[in-house]
């Protein structure tokens, strides 16, 4: 038998010592952010990260704990998958430029890209179109490569120019191009997928359909297989007008109800921030939440409860455009850093 020696942990000195200048870019890096926080007019927020909801998207899984009240009854609580709740609370409090670097929890994920715990920025301003959230993101992606000396954001063997123009293109536009797929005709005129329509076009293409793919699972598997692949390449991609039923925080587009103001950004293929124009109607909201958890329910057999604080805010919220970013993959892209345990002080154990 051959013996194997385990591999050297994160809190030795040696190895401590390989990964202590990219720590210290974060920490840079962090402090860079700030500073254009500050002169933005932000205010920094630190919202409590036990909540009595995750979040309600399908396929996003919450760590989950008992609150022990004095009597030692106990209520279910979670730790959140993203501050979002919290902080479009402080906004129907009248707050208007807000920004977070929160630690958010991810059950089922661990990878190069996904760590259990991660830390999260996220920032809004109520008032502002959405649009403005991607001048945002591109600002950062500069900042973050210029404060790490770096010319190019790389991500093993891709590299993005974070100081190019960024390209911005729809779902739609991108299922087009790099898919040959006509995204919009599989989607009715009230914003309902067509998922017969779909898969038609997706054989027609030479990709594989199972009988037990839903609609959000075939558009998933045009994203990852065919579309992805060819973003942030060079330059930043912002991936814009996601369909309706895969924005359930979004509002539609005034032009078209198919399409929600959701958008994300890719850097060497790398997706690093989602973001969106704000549904503000609790009604809306309630309806879409309820569909996603059912989905949840019918794909993993479990549900989160819905915050009904948080729809009550959602009516005394002004329009607003908001976004979340990977933090840490902001840093791995400026540092070159292979596996995002390489960019956290203290990794979660394996």
């Amino acid at each position: 038998m051959t013996d194997h020696a385990a591999p050297t942990p994160w809190w030795h000195p040696t190895r401590h010592a390989d990964r202590r200048p990219v720590l210290l870019a974060r920490n840079r890096i962090q402090a860079a952010l700030r500073r254009w926080f500050d002169a933005q007019g932000f205010t920094e927020v630190d919202p409590a990260a036990l909540q009595v909801s995750p979040g309600n998207e399908a396929h996003l899984h919450a760590f989950t704990t008992d609150a022990l009240g004095h009597d030692g009854a106990a209520r279910r609580m979670h730790l959140h998958t993203s501050p979002e709740f919290a902080m479009k609370k402080l906004l129907a409090a009248g707050e208007t430029r807000i920004a977070a670097f929160a630690h958010v929890w991810r059950n089922r994920e661990r990878g190069a890209l996904h760590s259990p715990e991660f830390t999260m920025l996220e920032w809004y301003r109520t008032g502002e179109d959405y649009a403005v959230l991607m001048d945002d993101t591109a600002a950062f992606l500069r900042l973050a490569a210029d404060t790490a000396g770096a010319a190019l954001l790389r991500y093993r063997d891709r590299t993005c120019d974070p100081h190019a123009p960024y390209e911005r293109l729809s779902v739609a536009e991108a299922f087009s191009r790099h898919a040959g797929i006509d995204l919009l005709a599989t989607i009715h005129a009230d914003g309902t997928p067509d998922r017969t329509a779909l898969a038609a076009q997706m054989a027609g293409q030479g990709m594989a359909v199972s009988e037990d793919d839903t609609w959000s699972d075939l558009l998933s598997k045009v994203l990852v297989t065919r579309i992805e692949p060819h973003l942030g390449l060079g330059r930043i991609t912002v991936l814009d007008r996601y369909p309706a039923a895969e924005a359930a925080l979004a509002r539609a587009c005034a032009d078209d109800p198919r399409e929600a103001e959701r958008f994300e950004v890719y850097a060497c293929g790398v997706e690093l921030a989602n973001g969106f124009g704000e549904l503000t109607n609790p009604a809306e909201q309630r309806r879409r939440f309820q569909i996603e958890m059912d989905e949840k329910e019918r794909i993993y057999g479990e549900r989160y409860p819905i915050d009904e604080d948080f729809l009550a805010a959602l009516a005394h919220m002004p329009p607003a455009s908001g976004i979340a970013l990977g933090f840490d993959r902001l840093v791995m892209l400026a540092t070159g850093a292979p596996r995002i345990d390489d960019v956290l002080w203290a990794p979660v154990a394996d």
